[in-house]
């Protein structure tokens, strides 16, 4: 990957949503919701913060997070989807 995070952001490629209900019902392309759901795949240093110490992310790469549905910018780098998110984005980890 060409892109490397500044600061408290991380970069997660969104997995994708879901296409059945829980009922088995197929949703078209226009009924899914967006995903929140991704898989990090690089992390900044972390925020630094007024007395200069760095806080470090509490994700590391290859976590699974959930995120708001709205957060971060859509960016395409070699063919691929990629979101850059603030660590204040991220809602959880996936276990």
């Amino acid at each position: 990957m060409k892109l490397k995070p500044l600061g408290d952001r991380v970069i997660v490629k969104v997995l994708d949503a879901e296409e059945k209900t829980s009922g088995g019902i197929v949703l078209p392309d226009s009924a899914k919701e967006k995903p929140q759901q991704a898989e990090v795949v690089a992390v900044g240093k972390g925020k630094t913060l007024e007395s200069g110490t760095v806080e470090t992310p509490d994700v590391k790469v290859g976590d699974k997070i959930l995120f708001g549905k709205y957060s971060g910018t859509e960016v395409n780098t070699g063919g691929t989807d990629y979101l850059i998110l603030r660590t204040d984005d991220i809602m959880a980890i996936v276990s």
